[in-house]
């Protein structure tokens, strides 16, 4: 075996994102156990700053030791048990998934469908809600598959309602959009670390509000899934002095994040709002200049998350190959019904500036340049730097 040297790679798909020199600077700090005193006040920070993330100061916030999927399955395992009802929206391919797992976890499952590139629609939920009592209302904040973004808000509202716990998918919306635990009145919240908090993917947030904590504690069977049974991880992420062993937690992961939140709250949260809505604006300029289209309506677009319509004629994984072989430049493909018909563009944390809104329009002028079409490269990062001056 020889070292991996990993190529350099500009990483603007649907995630993860490019990864700060700062963050894996703290990567490579010096491992210590997981239990010793230093990395204790580490976790409390952790704790701490992911309850400001977001603003969820009466909810149980720890990292899980896996990546956003790990999050999902959390929330669902703990909360549902054979025989629960669970309303799951699905405009995308993570509320399917969510779905999938409400199944195995023996929920009566009813499925809100809305089209992909649409937000979940409240109206759909709300008479789902109203046929019967439903333990869970699961839904994707910000759908990854589609660059959509739903109203929490509103979604929340309606599961408080009918008196159903909430579920929010915040994977590629924490940091990016904001997310409000307090404001919603959110029950359960879990994103990923590897999109608009630019660290390595591995870990996954997740907040839970002290009615979901009561509802695990109630349980009449054992949580189906030992690693992120929650009664059982709060014994290790609890409290300060109290710990007790769970697993060994993945150390230097928890520097990365750490870090990466320190460089959030450096720059401030609504900054960074601004700052992923500037460079949105600015690809998506761009973007029209060369009469490419969006495939989300703008009042419901994730300026993290850019999807964009491969026109007619166009191979599109040829033009994603075409970047990645000239440009080191990596952007994603479609799902599902999606697949061959959109390219996914991410702006995600450390991946949302001007450089990269320029590399990529640079970039895919070319593409499309090579497979015949005539783009003016010059109108495209005209129509984009205006709007950054604007």
């Amino acid at each position: 075996m020889q070292s991996f040297t990993p190529p350099r790679r500009v990483l603007m798909g649907p995630g993860p994102s490019d990864v700060s020199p700062r963050v894996l600077a703290a990567l490579a700090r010096p491992t210590i156990g997981h239990l010793d005193p230093a990395f204790q006040g580490l976790m409390e920070d952790i704790k701490a700053a992911l309850q400001r993330l977001m603003n969820a100061p009466d909810h149980a916030c720890i990292p899980l030791p896996a990546p956003g999927t790990a999050g999902m399955e959390a929330a669902i395992m703990n909360l549902l048990e054979p025989g629960d009802r669970a309303v799951i929206a699905v405009n995308g391919a993570f509320g399917g998934r969510m779905a999938d797992m409400a199944g195995r976890a023996g929920a009566v499952v009813e499925t809100v469908e809305d089209a992909w590139g649409q937000p979940v629609d409240p109206a759909k939920v709300e008479a789902a809600l109203a046929k019967g009592p439903a333990k869970v209302l699961a839904f994707v904040h910000a759908e990854t598959s589609t660059g959509a973004r739903s109203d929490a808000a509103a979604l929340c509202g309606l599961a408080r309602k009918y008196g159903a716990l909430s579920i929010v998918d915040c994977v590629t919306s924490l940091g990016g959009v904001p997310v409000d635990a307090a404001a919603w009145d959110a029950d359960v919240i879990y994103s990923g670390t590897q999109k608009c908090l630019s660290a390595p993917p591995g870990l996954s947030p997740i907040a839970l509000s002290k009615r979901a904590q009561a509802a695990i504690a109630g349980r009449k069977e054992k949580v189906r899934n030992w690693l992120c049974d929650f009664n059982l991880l709060m014994s290790y992420w609890g409290g300060e002095g109290g710990r007790t062993y769970h697993h060994t937690a993945p150390i230097n992961a928890l520097y990365g994040l750490h870090e990466s939140l320190v460089v959030l709250f450096e720059e401030g949260q609504q900054a960074a709002f601004v700052r992923h809505a500037r460079v949105h604006e600015s690809l998506a300029a761009g973007l029209e200049a060369a009469g490419l289209e969006m495939l989300v309506a703008p009042a419901h677009r994730l300026p993290q998350l850019n999807t964009v319509k491969v026109p007619e004629g166009i191979d599109e994984a040829a033009v994603r190959a075409h970047v990645l072989a000239r440009w080191d430049l990596e952007i994603g493909a479609g799902l599902g019904p999606l697949k061959g018909q959109v390219w996914r563009i991410g702006l995600m944390g450390a991946s949302a500036s001007p450089w990269h809104v320029r590399l990529c329009l640079t970039a895919l002028a070319d593409a499309l340049t090579a497979q015949g079409r005539k783009v003016d490269a010059p109108a495209m990062l005209a129509a984009a730097e205006a709007k950054l001056a604007g």
